[in-house]
């Protein structure tokens, strides 16, 4: 019996993983800058809860209008070029949004850098699995920790610009300027050639079929059988896509919650200052890093089942005991569980996701990441429009209630392995 030994990375694959992980810093970066800025640019613009949930709703309708278009980009262009690219337009859009004197120019622009976010999204994964491919293990989960230190980075930097009292161009032009720079640099150690490889699973089902061949016969006594199978696996496939969907989305809907909401209802609802108030999305986002660092371990000895359940819970205890008593404090601890609790969650749906029987590779994935945003689009005026009807306080119940969905809905991720 023979045992393969993974060879060690090459230094030129050592280096386009760092400059992936440069690519996801930098895009979790650009618009959390932007973020702790939102209860200033409301305050200018002088609009209320539901016109707000309605321009910040811009931005995941880009993000989903755009997104389809990134694999054709890829294709013409390469995951490298098309990820830094998408980086600089997102920096540009992202200090259009801030500079805006009026809400339709507000929400043009996050409709420009939400467009551009999600293609760059889709880029940076693309070339990250690619990188992943040549190091034969996984690695994709280290850049989406990567890129939630980039969100922290970033709300650290929108804290400190209004901390020293930076006017929002100054502030937002240095992050566009930074941000560009580093994923234009990054770009010179990715990989080169191009994207696409051999379809090796087709090549093993031709292999396959050329040494066992049935005879017409058994081909026509097995095919009613046959038939029955995949409409019942059709049937059971569309269910679970569409449980992995409301997770993804669940765990979606709380990170809006803590992007759009978190510094609004911190200044706004329970008065604390412009710092503090930023360190809502903060809290949310460090803790996911966290939740992500440790959630394949977690996963490997309880199974996905089991975490994606206590997270809903986690989430739906700690934001509802939050919302529940009211303190500056105890709302960003709320945030903060939040985000742990919903941590390993969409990259829990990606990948049951991509291994659905009946789907062509990659399709359910595809689904996946794009109905996602839905959550992303519809969280802000539901938000919005509970707020101007009664209070964010009550608006903000979307997050407990996102937690009690991903425990109903957990039973069609993995159980523990045995």
């Amino acid at each position: 019996m023979t045992v393969d030994v993974l060879s060690p990375p090459a230094p030129a694959e050592r280096q386009a993983r760092t400059a992936v992980a440069v690519l996801f810093f930098t895009n979790g970066a650009l618009f959390a800058n932007l973020l702790p800025r939102f209860p200033q640019i409301k305050a200018d613009l002088g609009i209320g809860n539901a016109a707000y949930g309605l321009a910040v709703a811009a931005f995941p309708t880009g993000a989903i209008v755009a997104g389809l278009a990134a694999g054709a980009l890829i294709r013409r262009y390469g995951s490298g070029r098309v990820a830094v690219a998408g980086t600089v337009l997102t920096g540009i859009g992202v200090l259009a949004a801030g500079l805006s004197g009026s809400v339709v120019l507000f929400a043009t622009a996050l409709l420009l850098a939400g467009a551009m976010d999600a293609i760059t999204d889709v880029a940076q994964n693309a070339h990250g699995l690619r990188v992943q491919r040549r190091y034969g293990r996984s690695i994709i989960n280290s850049f989406h920790a990567i890129w939630s230190i980039g969100a922290v980075t970033g709300g650290s930097m929108a804290a400190g610009a209004i901390a020293l009292d930076l006017s929002l161009g100054q502030h937002l032009l240095i992050s566009a300027v930074v941000f560009g720079i580093a994923a234009c640099v990054a770009l010179r150690f990715c990989l080169t050639g191009p994207d696409t490889e051999p379809d090796a699973e087709a090549v093993k089902e031709e292999t396959i079929g050329g040494a066992a061949r049935e005879t017409g016969a058994e081909s026509r006594e097995l095919a009613p059988q046959r038939e029955e199978k995949p409409r019942k696996t059709r049937l059971r496939t569309g269910y679970v896509l569409a449980a992995l969907v409301l997770i993804a989305a669940s765990g979606a809907l709380v990170e809006d919650a803590g992007s759009s909401w978190a510094a609004l209802y911190l200044s706004d609802s329970l008065h604390a200052s412009g710092t503090l108030a930023a360190s809502g999305y903060i809290a949310l986002v460090g803790a996911q890093f966290v939740g992500r660092m440790i959630g394949d371990r977690l996963v490997d000895r309880f199974g996905q089942r089991t975490v994606a359940r206590s997270g809903g819970l986690i989430a739906a205890l700690g934001m509802g005991l939050a919302l529940a008593v009211p303190t500056a404090t105890g709302t960003i601890l709320g945030f903060a569980t939040a985000g742990f609790g919903v941590a390993t969650l969409v990259p829990a749906a990606m990948h049951e996701a991509d291994e659905l029987p009946g789907l062509k590779p990659g399709s359910g994935l595809t689904i996946v990441s794009w109905l996602m945003r839905l959550g992303f689009l519809l969280s802000p005026p539901i938000v919005g429009l509970v707020a101007d009807s009664t209070s964010l306080r009550v608006g903000l119940l979307v997050v407990p209630l996102a937690g009690l969905m991903v425990m109903v809905l957990a039973g069609v991720l993995q159980p523990r392995r045995r």
